[in-house]
C-alpha cells in the first residue's frame, strides 16, 4: 500500500471513469483531477454501491449539495464498482454528484486508503485550489462518515 496522503501534500493526479445523474440522464465522462484543481474539491471514497452505510452517506452529500456549491466546490465519490453500477445506484437514490469507477483501487492505492478484504477505508480529502490537500479524513472502521457540515465547515476555512 503506497503511503498515506497528508494535510499539505499535492494530491495525486488521476483519470477515471464515471457519471453524474443530471435530470433523468446519467451524463458518463472522464473525470481529470488536474481539470479540477482551479476550485476546491471534496473526494469521498466509499466501500460499495448500494450498501447501507454508503448509500446513507452519499444520500446526506448529494442532499447537501448546495453546501458544497455555495462554497465553490464539487464532490467526486469513488468506489471499486463500474460505472454501470454507479449509473444504477444514483438513480435508485438520486445521487446528484459525480460517482467514479476505480475498479482496480488504483486512485484509492494513490491516496493510502486501498484496504485488503474490505476493498478501500471509508475517506474523505478537501482539496484546496490549486491541488493540495487541505483536510483529510480516514476512517478505521467503515461505519460512520464525516457530515456534509463538518465537510463545509472545514471547505469555509480554505
Amino acid at each position: 500500500m503506497a503511503r498515506p496522503i497528508e494535510t499539505g501534500d499535492l494530491a495525486p493526479e488521476f483519470v477515471l471513469q464515471g457519471g453524474v445523474l443530471k435530470d433523468d440522464t446519467f451524463a458518463r465522462s472522464t473525470y481529470r483531477f488536474d481539470t479540477a484543481r482551479e476550485h476546491p474539491l471534496v473526494i469521498a471514497f466509499y466501500p460499495q454501491d448500494n450498501s447501507g452505510v454508503c448509500t446513507k452517506q452519499l444520500c446526506s452529500y448529494s442532499s447537501g449539495l448546495e453546501q458544497f456549491t455555495r462554497l465553490g466546490a464539487e464532490v467526486w465519490a469513488i468506489s471499486p464498482q463500474d460505472v454501470d453500477s454507479h449509473e444504477e445506484f444514483a438513480r435508485r437514490n438520486d445521487l446528484r454528484m459525480p460517482l467514479l469507477s476505480d475498479t482496480e483501487r488504483t486512485v484509492a492505492k494513490l491516496f493510502g486508503v486501498a484496504a485488503p478484504g474490505v476493498g478501500l477505508r471509508r475517506s474523505v480529502f478537501l482539496i484546496a485550489p490549486g491541488g493540495r490537500v487541505a483536510w483529510k479524513h480516514v476512517a478505521l472502521v467503515g461505519l460512520t462518515w464525516q457530515p456534509a457540515d463538518k465537510l463545509a465547515a472545514e471547505l469555509a476555512l480554505l
